[in-house]
């Protein structure tokens, strides 16, 4: 394929008019990190460059940081010099350390000066471009360093007006996005897909990008920009170049799925997208992330909970179950609102698999506070909590916000809010023992025989299930396989299952 070219196969490589230069995309963060590393393999192989996974074996090792909190931000840090370490020591073909991200764009320059050891620091602008940037950092040219500002600024502050926007300029629009010809179409032609597939049976699909909320803790809007949806088409178009290369499961990515479709001019438009994902020839299950509580209607509840293919999965951003700590965080809802969700959804779908994440020493946080906390993720009993310390992020409002918590504090609680979390997530895994799923095989061990995932269980946060028979003994199933099994046993959060007799589910619609 041509420098020029749209399709990007992950079997294919793009010719070179000069030299094989090599990249490795180091990824770190959440799915919506995975989506953006994705497409920039794309952009870079398209263009010319051999994506390879080590980054010893890289001319440029590429660092797709995390921003969000301060011990993601100390782990970019730390992988950037690691990769620094590789081009300054000796049997490693690295030349270059280049970062991208979150880290990058949410402190640009400041982060250049402090960071001398990375060859160059770029927003999320410079994405379009990286493979010119990076020609330039080999040939020891250092690329201005982004200057951060806010993304937010950028789209109209109403969203229907942002529809008709030629690209927000964030992350989410590296494939520019035209105006739509009708708002809610399914129907309109799609843009080419721009990305790379590492082989996986599942992918990360992005449906939106920022977030609209002014959560007080989160400085996530400032530097994703406001919410944009992708137009439906184009979600649509890059689920069936994803089927037509072996994933069965698509899991959707944004900032804030609840919101789709709002700058579309139809906040049902994710009811009705889901039933079209799911038919896409060869996909078995469609996943949904970031749910927000306060945003999620029944209708989508409903579809979420009841239709073939699409995973009865809820990843709800709870935070807190204190309601005035939650007005603080300036959130809303609290225990009461969300065991009365918990259990509409548990009506529907009584297998559903929930899970949160919870801030333990918000300031102001009281005793009382973390006891509705703990009586609340009782009586939740869901499948995977996250436990987080506050932090106070830059820029936030809850950085400047008074009552707050000793760092010392603030450990001892989350320590035992871990605790808990950890005692109640093994008590739900054992409650599914005798539970029939459905298990998507993703990887082949000699020794553990088949390892996957069941339909409560997301990529790589929710805990895995392992295959065996009835003696115990490993299950050997192909990788992309759905294996039909019935829980036997529970290993904290990972599951056993022994397969039915009739149990390999593996061919393509």
């Amino acid at each position: 394929m041509s420098a020029g070219g749209q399709l990007v196969d992950a079997d294919g490589t793009a010719e070179s008019t000069g030299e094989l230069r090599r990249v490795a995309l180091v990824t770190l963060g959440c799915a919506r990190n995975e989506v953006d590393s994705a497409e920039l393999a794309g952009r870079l192989r398209a263009t010319g460059w051999q994506l390879v996974e080590d980054a010893a074996e890289a001319d440029v090792a590429v660092v797709n940081t995390c921003g969000f909190v301060e011990q993601a931000k100390k782990d970019s840090i730390d992988t950037l010099l690691e990769a620094a370490d590789l081009r300054d020591g000796r049997g490693a073909r690295t030349r270059a350390v280049v970062a991208v991200g979150c880290l990058a764009e949410r402190y640009g320059a400041e982060l250049a000066e402090q960071l001398p050891e990375a060859d160059a620091v770029l927003g999320f602008d410079s994405y379009t471009e990286l493979s010119a940037h990076l020609d330039a950092v080999l040939s020891g040219h250092r690329p201005a360093s982004h200057t951060p500002s806010d993304r937010r600024l950028r789209l109209p502050i109403s969203p229907i007006e942002r529809a008709g926007s030629a690209g927000s300029g964030t992350a989410a629009s590296l494939t520019p996005r035209s105006a739509l010809d009708s708002l809610t179409s399914l129907d309109a032609p799609p843009e080419p897909v721009v990305r790379h597939h590492d082989g996986r049976p599942w992918a990360p699909l992005k449906i939106a990008s920022g977030c609209d909320r002014r959560c007080a803790f989160c400085a996530i809007p400032a530097f994703r920009g406001a919410f944009s949806s992708r137009r439906p088409t184009d979600v649509l178009a890059e689920a069936r170049w994803l089927a037509e290369r072996g994933v069965r499961e698509l899991l959707l990515v944004s900032e804030n799925s609840t919101s789709y479709g709002k700058d579309l001019g139809d906040l049902r438009l994710l009811e009705r997208l889901l039933p079209e994902l799911a038919a896409v020839e060869g996909i078995e299950r469609v996943r949904v992330s970031y749910l927000q509580p306060a945003e999620l209607r029944d209708g989508l509840v409903e579809v979420i909970a009841g239709t073939p293919g699409i995973a009865p999965y809820f990843d709800l951003s709870f935070q807190h179950a204190a309601p005035a700590l939650l007005r603080r965080m300036r959130r809303f809802g609290g225990a009461q609102d969300f065991l009365a969700l918990i259990e509409r959804i548990r009506a529907l779908a009584p297998t559903a698999g929930i899970r949160s994440n919870v801030i333990v020493g918000f300031p102001g946080e009281t005793e009382q506070d973390l006891e509705l906390l703990t009586d609340f993720l009782e009586q939740a009993r869901l499948d995977v909590v996250g436990v987080f310390g506050f932090s106070p992020e830059d820029g936030t409002e809850a950085a400047g916000l008074g009552g707050a918590l000793d760092p010392d504090e603030i450990a001892v609680r989350v320590s035992h809010v871990g605790d808990l979390v950890e005692e109640l997530t093994t008590q739900r895994a054992e409650d599914r023992i005798g539970e029939r799923l459905r298990v998507l095989v993703e990887d082949l061990d000699p020794d553990d025989g088949a390892v996957g995932r069941a339909e409560h269980q997301g990529p790589e946060v929710d805990g895995t299930t392992r295959l065996v028979d009835p003696a115990g003994r490993p299950v050997q199933a192909p990788r992309g396989e759905l294996v039909d099994a019935v829980v036997t046993a529970a290993e904290g959060a990972d599951l056993v299952a022994c397969p039915q007799l009739d149990a390999v589910a593996g061919g393509h619609r």
